[in-house]
């Protein structure tokens, strides 16, 4: 009589066996500490982390640690006669008795960009040249001078407060308050 074929492969199933499996324990907390791991403590380092923020300073803070204060004000849409009532005040700039601006570099009291600077005088005293021309079309009879004149007179009590001026003796100050 014939064995079914399984039969057969009956003596073979102790050779097949289920791997091993291991189970690893977890260390201990002395073992954890032994090899470095400090949970409570880095939990309380990650509490206490340091977040960068700003932090706020007064103008006289910020003076007293050498640092410009911010200008409360956007500079990037002055126009050339807010430029110049700046520089003015900083006496890099100062009106002049003929009416123009003029350079007053040496007597700044600030760091100014000196081609910055003249390219705004120069604009300025074209704007000014060319307005008086104008007056003096619309007034046939009067003189370049006369109307250069009449216009200083006006435009010295729109000068900003402490503006750098011309004297009639050539020197400069600010204009009082």
């Amino acid at each position: 009589m014939r064995a079914p074929c399984w039969l057969l492969l009956v003596p073979l199933a102790g050779c097949f066996k289920a791997g091993e499996v291991v189970i690893v324990d977890r260390a201990t907390v002395l073992e954890q500490e032994a090899a470095g791991s400090y949970p409570e403590l880095e939990h309380a380092l990650a509490r206490a982390e340091v977040a960068p923020r700003p932090v706020p300073l007064t103008p006289a803070q910020l003076e007293a640690l050498g640092i410009e204060a911010p200008a409360l004000v956007d500079h990037t849409n002055l126009t050339d006669a807010d430029a110049a009532d700046a520089l003015l005040v900083e006496r890099c700039i100062g009106e002049g008795n003929d009416g123009l601006l003029a350079d007053t570099l040496p007597a700044c009291r600030k760091p100014v960009d000196r081609d910055e600077t003249d390219r705004l005088i120069e604009r300025i005293n074209r704007a000014r040249r060319q307005l008086w021309r104008w007056m003096r079309s619309q007034r046939p009879g009067a003189s370049l001078p006369d109307i250069r004149r009449a216009w200083q007179a006006i435009h010295a009590g729109g000068v900003v407060c402490g503006g750098w001026r011309q004297k009639a003796d050539g020197s400069w100050e600010p204009k009082p308050c």
